[in-house]
């Protein structure tokens, strides 16, 4: 039995979405340590799975290995089309699983176009590979147009900058719980609408803050200037996805994410991909008092949800072999 574990990943957005520039997305965000996915895997004659949403990632793998097909206990997972990146981190877990239950050595990245993964954004497979904050080289915009290329035209960016986070870091989520975010049809249909229409000058202000204000503020493990440069970044990816998603954020994104802001103990703020999670920037010593601002939220916007106070995850999945 192989069991593989992995945590989610925040998005926080990309670095730019305008065809008139060389490279086209190059994603930027962060693995954490929870929620988290756990599955266990056996080799078998066909798929069995109980799961009917996990059911379609093992196939894929199973296709992808061309293996008879295996057995599959979900032990622990998170909602999909949240924000956090269950589809690529189910997807990955189970392609990894299932290679080891067969005694196969794999490289994961290679095969994850196969699972239909990876195509824009490159931060959810590095992150399942070794963890830390990803950003990621994009693709040329000659080929990765707004419409994705056939599988087996490419390939999942890899990254541009991989670094852990300091271990007392925290960040706030907040999960409504009836509001999933877009996937599939829907997410390619807005995705090329954003990318047509996309200003070019948006991606030199993101240019300059991630240059001259995010990168270094990892390297030199301060928070607060990390904090109000992925604040700004994830604002600016806001402008253009503001047709399709009613504003800055995605509706109750921004309620949230306002309220937030009020908070002292949180140093700045966003919302994750599509959302309909949002995120706080904290530390440890402030956690609590985070917790208590996100519950607060909440409860003033009459919005049923979830809230994790999490760290950053500096290690890539996990694998137990029995």
């Amino acid at each position: 039995m192989v069991t593989v574990e992995t945590g989610a990943r925040l998005h926080f957005g990309f670095q730019n979405l305008s065809l008139a520039h060389d490279r086209l997305y190059g994603g930027i965000g962060v693995a954490v340590d929870a929620p988290r996915i756990t599955i266990a895997v056996e080799p078998a004659n066909d798929i069995h799975c109980e799961d009917s949403e996990v059911r379609p990632y093992l196939t894929a793998a199973v296709e992808a290995l061309d293996v008879p097909g295996v057995t599959i206990d979900v032990i622990d997972r998170y909602d999909r089309h949240v924000g956090l990146g269950s589809g690529t981190q189910l997807a990955l877990a189970c392609l990894l699983g299932t290679a080891r239950a067969y005694d196969q050595d794999i490289e994961v990245r290679a095969l994850t176009p196969q699972l239909g993964r990876g195509g824009r954004s490159g931060v959810g497979v590095a992150t399942f590979e070794a963890g830390g904050f990803v950003v990621d080289t994009g693709h040329r915009s000659e080929r990765f147009t707004s419409r994705l290329p056939e599988p087996g035209e490419w390939t999942v960016p890899k990254p541009l900058f991989q670094h852990s986070l300091p271990e007392n870091w925290r960040f706030v989520l907040l999960t409504p719980t009836d509001s999933p975010g877009r996937a599939g049809e829907n997410e390619q249909e807005s995705m090329q609408s954003v990318v047509e229409r996309a200003d070019p000058t948006v991606a030199d202000d993101i240019a300059m803050d991630l240059t001259r204000r995010l990168l270094p503020a990892v390297v030199e493990t301060d928070l607060d200037r990390f904090a109000r440069a992925i604040e700004r970044i994830g604002r600016l990816n806001g402008t253009w996805y503001a047709d399709e998603q009613g504003g800055l954020f995605r509706p109750p994104a921004g309620t949230l994410i306002e309220a937030l802001r009020g908070s002292p103990a949180i140093y700045g703020t966003g919302q994750s991909s599509w959302g309909p999670t949002v995120y706080g920037v904290t530390d440890a010593e402030n956690a609590d008092a985070a917790r208590d601002a996100a519950e607060t939220a909440l409860e003033e916007a009459a919005i049923r949800g979830t809230v994790r106070v999490v760290a950053p995850r500096n290690t890539g999945a996990s694998v137990d072999v029995r």
